[in-house]
């Protein structure tokens, strides 16, 4: 897939966003955003940039940590410093619909965009902010990165195995759910202003989103009051649910209730487990989850891998290899669902991306551009604004652009 394939126009076209974020927290929002049509202008500073263009791999000149985040949209290059940096932008944003920033609370108000001003100002503008801790309570100055999120949400607490530390998920995934979040927040609010002509103003913090992705962990912990155990693969409150050992490797088996316990317990001619008081029912199987798993384990290791999936599957029990990045990016259902794009980024070649998670019928996401380059489109949206080529030289002289 090319972005010089010029896509239908996607759900979000004729929206204007301008993107004052870096990092993850952010780009990975507004680029959900230009995914589905909208027109993302990201700001950055003059010579340097947004501090991913410089990290992770980099092949043929380009970081694709960089072009994982920052695909579908436009740059310009403009110091927010200055006065005639932030005369653009209110220039910018009067011909907006949303804002996006992920500053630490008060920087955008230093800036003299805050809250009472860009309703006053811009009462169309959808502003979307993202942060650490949210900007309100005592710790809404605090810096904040993934692994605190993690740390402090108790998303840590709850992960690892029961005999061991608690244990980071190894993606960034408290700014790329806060950054799910923040795309919804906006388009929620892009449909309220529809009805209302009224802009918003929706934020979404990296502990926030975490908080809420505890889901059932913490429906059971406000339930009891008790902490929940780390249970490692297994799943902490129904088992047989985990990784059994087959003859060549791990297979991920989730029955998920009596029902499909039994399917399960079936396909491998267990049935009879039943009928033993220790794994009668789910609760007594949790209490003696150790003598069953010995057991099954027995049963599985006997065959390979791949034979249990299409066993199991064919019985219809949910069951799955473990793979590593190599195995799922050549998996022919990921495949097919063209999780893995390829960007032509001329010179530089074409640089491997994850696709896109949301499938739409009539107006699915799409490679609308490819990753800019700092500044690339400086000259083209100011031009845009009706600068003339004089007024831009003496900009950039000036060191706004």
């Amino acid at each position: 897939m090319s972005a010089s394939s010029s896509p239908a126009p996607g759900s979000l076209a004729g929206i204007r966003v301008i993107d004052l974020t870096r990092v993850i927290s952010g780009p990975f929002c507004t680029q959900i955003l230009g995914d589905h049509g909208a027109d993302v202008i990201k700001v950055e500073s003059p010579g340097s940039g947004d501090v991913v263009r410089g990290q992770g791999n980099m092949v043929n000149g380009e970081s694709w940590y960089f072009a994982q985040f920052n695909r579908n949209k436009r740059s310009l290059t403009l110091n927010l410093r200055s006065d005639d940096g932030r005369a653009i932008l209110h220039r910018l944003l009067a011909g907006a619909d949303v804002l996006v920033e992920n500053f630490r609370p008060g920087v955008l108000a230093r800036m003299g965009l805050d809250d009472d001003t860009l309703r006053e100002r811009y009462p169309h503008l959808v502003v979307g902010r993202i942060n650490g801790f949210g900007s309100t309570g005592p710790y809404r100055d605090r810096p904040a990165y993934d692994f605190i999120a993690q740390a402090m949400s108790g998303f840590m607490g709850v992960n690892g195995p029961a005999d061991g530390e608690p244990m980071r998920a190894a993606p960034p995934i408290s700014d790329m759910v806060a950054s799910q979040n923040l795309a919804f927040g906006i388009c929620a609010a892009l449909v309220r202003r529809e009805r209302t002509g009224q802009g918003e103003i929706v934020e979404t913090a990296l502990t926030n989103g975490l908080i809420a992705m505890l889901g059932y962990l913490a429906a059971e912990y406000f339930a009891t009051d008790r902490i929940p155990a780390r249970t490692g693969n297994d799943h902490p409150m129904l088992y047989p649910y985990g990784l059994f050992r087959a003859r060549d490797g791990e297979v991920a088996i989730a029955p998920s209730n009596d029902a499909m316990v039994a399917r399960f317990l079936g396909a491998l001619d267990m049935l009879h487990l039943l009928d033993d008081p220790r794994f009668a029912d789910n609760a007594r199987r949790m209490a003696n989850r150790e003598a069953l798993r010995e057991i099954l384990d027995g049963v599985v290791e006997t065959r390979r891998v791949d034979d249990w999936i299409e066993h199991l599957n064919r019985a219809g029990v949910p069951c799955g290899r473990v793979h590593d990045l190599h195995e799922t990016f050549a998996d022919p259902q990921v495949r097919a669902q063209e999780m893995r794009l390829e960007i032509d980024q001329g010179d530089a070649g074409r640089v491997p991306v994850t696709g896109f998670p949301v499938k739409m019928r009539e107006a699915p996401a799409a490679l609308y551009h490819r990753v800019p380059r700092l500044g690339e489109h400086t000259r083209e949206l100011l031009g845009e604004l009706g600068m003339t080529g004089d007024e831009l030289e003496a900009l950039q002289a000036r060191g706004v652009i």
